[in-house]
């Protein structure tokens, strides 16, 4: 996860959040989890606090077995 930070009236205030997902699993299952990544967002608890007063983008890679 990578954070970007602005100062805001002398305040450092988060920005941007980048989460980069990295699973192992097996070639069978990347279309499964491919789809999942699109949606799963919505249905995080983390995600919909903050999400209007901070954008957040996501990133999927597999890694081999």
């Amino acid at each position: 996860m990578v954070g970007e930070i602005e100062k805001e009236e002398n305040v450092l205030v988060v920005k941007r959040i980048h989460v980069a997902y990295r699973l192992r699993t097996a070639e069978e299952n990347h279309e499964t989890a491919e789809r999942v990544h699109g949606f799963h967002a919505q249905y995080c608890p983390v995600y919909r606090t903050i999400y209007k007063s901070v954008n957040i983008t996501t990133s999927l890679e597999f890694v081999a077995l």
